[in-house]
């Protein structure tokens, strides 16, 4: 019963993370006039905050030590937070400056990415059905860049500098938490400094727009920490294929905001794009599910052997030979 009630409470910690991430791009306008780079600059100083006081009510600084005691887990933090940075800033450029269908395309081939940078970096090998998401993929980056008639750089961008963070954050091996803070530790004083410099430049839009504008520039931590922290719960809950699946919702959510909310464009050959990168992730999907249902079809018959092995060795003992009785008492 237990297990079933973490099971149920693991899948709405996911639904809510994704769904958050998928209509985050509602956020973003209500940050206007704040430029790109400027709530960028926000969302790294509230992000480290916020996560600074959440660290602090959970009373959890022991991976602090850890972490600057190794200066190669300090470098790859360093990398981590400059490629999300690349990430979170091109983000909400194309949010607020009208490609939020482009965008969400970087997160529908985010994973064909990740495959590519496993096959490149890691040298793993991919299966058959691996390698035809990919080449199907491929062929969709060129019927888009045919469409838009450039390669779709916002798309390609999102999801290698994702693709990068989350390599990068699987050598580090830290907690959603406390890779955040680190990260943003990382970002906060260039992004502060930045800020002062706005100031002294008299274009801080931060507490000029009124107090309901500044609120929501803050809050620009919450909306970062709250979705990780969620997916986090999660991911110790629910198996990783339901979060493969579930990792769709986001750029789902995005694609369907673009379209109906923010009316953007979707002539043919954009169509036919994406089409192509739902089939390569169909491909994947199907891949994914049926190798988790062999390994554990292969797990049971290993159980079932041992088991079986064990018992065979069981009956097979010798019996002792039960010990003379003693005469007297």
């Amino acid at each position: 019963m237990k297990t079933d009630d973490e099971g149920r409470a693991g899948l709405l910690y996911g639904i809510g993370a994704y769904g958050m991430w998928g209509l985050v791009p509602l956020f973003w306008p209500l940050l206007k006039p704040a430029g790109a780079i400027e709530i960028l600059a926000h969302r790294m100083v509230w992000s480290l905050v916020f996560v600074g006081l959440a660290l602090l009510a959970l009373r959890r600084w022991g991976w602090i030590r850890e972490l600057v005691r190794s200066p190669r887990k300090l470098g790859m933090i360093t990398v981590a937070a400059t490629v999300i940075t690349v990430n979170w800033g091109l983000y909400i450029w194309s949010v607020n400056t009208g490609h939020v269908v482009e965008a969400s395309l970087g997160y529908f081939i985010n994973p064909l990415v990740t495959i590519a940078l496993g096959v490149l970096v890691l040298k793993e090998r991919l299966r058959p059905a691996q390698w035809a998401a990919v080449g199907v993929g491929f062929a969709a980056v060129l019927v888009l860049a045919i469409g838009y008639g450039r390669p779709p750089w916002i798309s390609l961008t999102l999801a290698f500098s994702f693709a990068v963070y989350g390599l990068v954050k699987k050598k580090v091996n830290i907690g959603g938490l406390e890779s955040l803070a680190a990260e943003t530790a990382v970002q906060f004083l260039p992004a502060l400094g930045y800020l002062v410099w706005l100031g002294t430049q008299d274009t801080l839009v931060f507490g000029t727009a009124g107090a309901g504008h500044t609120a929501l520039l803050a809050a620009t931590g919450i909306v970062t920490a709250v979705p990780l922290v969620c997916f986090g719960a999660a991911a110790i809950r629910v198996p990783l294929s339901t979060l493969g699946l579930l990792q769709y919702l986001a750029p789902t959510f995005q694609f369907l905001l673009g379209v109906v909310y923010f009316h953007e464009a979707m002539p043919a050959e954009r169509w036919a794009g994406f089409a192509l990168v739902w089939l390569a992730l169909t491909l994947l999907t199907w891949d994914a599910l049926r190798t988790a249902r062999q390994s554990r079809a292969e797990v049971e018959a290993a159980k079932a052997a041992v088991v079986a092995g064990a018992g065979a060795n069981a009956a097979d003992a010798p019996v002792p030979a039960t010990p003379p009785a003693r005469a007297g008492g």
